[in-house]
C-alpha cells in the first residue's frame, strides 16, 4: 500500500490520471478514510461505506481517476454521464462527478481543487457537454466552499434525499 506524505503542504503538483488495478486498495482506503474523517458516517457499518469500498465495481461502470503526488495515490473521483449506472443527477449535456475523496493526510493541500480543475478542463473537450454537475451532502460544508469558489452554483430544485435515509443531497452545477 502506498501512503501519502503527511501534512497538507503540497510538495509537488498532483498528477491526475486514470485508475489502474494496482490503485484499488489505495482508493478504497482513501475514500473510506475521507468520508469517515469528515464525519459523514459514524463508522464502517453504514451501508454506503460498502459502496465507497467497491472500487472494482465503480471502475467497471464509471470513469475513475486518481490523483498522485510523489508516487502516492492521494485522491480519487468517478466521472459519469446521463443514463450511466453511477449517475445520480446528470442530465443530457452534463458530466457528473461523484465520490471525490482526498487522503485526510493531505487535505487542504490543493489536491481536491486540482482534481476538479482537471474535470472541468476535460469536460470542455467533450462534444455535447455544456456543464459539470455534482451532488454533495448538505452537511459537506468544506466541499461546498471549494465548489462555489470554482464557480459552481447550487441548483436547489434538483436537490434530493437518499431513499430510506435522512440525508439531503444538494446539487451543484457549473455551466461551461
Amino acid at each position: 500500500m502506498t501512503t501519502a506524505t503527511p501534512g497538507n503542504a503540497p510538495s509537488s503538483r498532483a498528477i491526475i490520471r486514470p485508475i489502474q488495478p494496482e490503485d484499488y486498495e489505495d482508493v478504497r482506503r482513501i475514500t473510506r478514510g475521507a468520508y469517515l474523517e469528515a464525519g459523514y458516517f459514524a463508522d464502517e457499518a453504514h451501508p454506503y461505506m460498502a459502496v465507497l469500498a467497491d472500487v472494482e465495481h465503480r471502475a467497471e461502470h464509471a470513469e475513475v481517476w486518481v490523483a498522485e503526488r510523489d508516487g502516492a495515490v492521494v485522491g480519487s473521483v468517478a466521472l459519469t454521464f446521463a443514463g450511466q449506472r453511477y449517475t445520480d443527477i446528470a442530465v443530457e449535456g452534463e458530466l457528473e462527478f461523484r465520490m471525490l475523496a482526498v487522503d485526510p493526510t493531505v487535505q487542504r493541500g490543493g489536491v481536491g481543487r486540482a482534481m476538479v480543475e482537471r474535470i472541468i478542463e476535460h469536460a470542455r473537450t467533450l462534444p455535447g457537454i455544456e456543464a459539470v454537475s455534482l451532488t454533495s451532502g448538505s452537511d459537506m460544508v468544506r466541499a461546498h466552499r471549494l465548489y462555489t469558489s470554482m464557480g459552481f452554483v447550487r441548483v436547489p430544485e434538483r436537490d434530493w434525499e437518499v431513499p430510506n435515509e435522512d440525508i439531503l443531497l444538494w446539487v451543484f452545477r457549473l455551466p461551461l
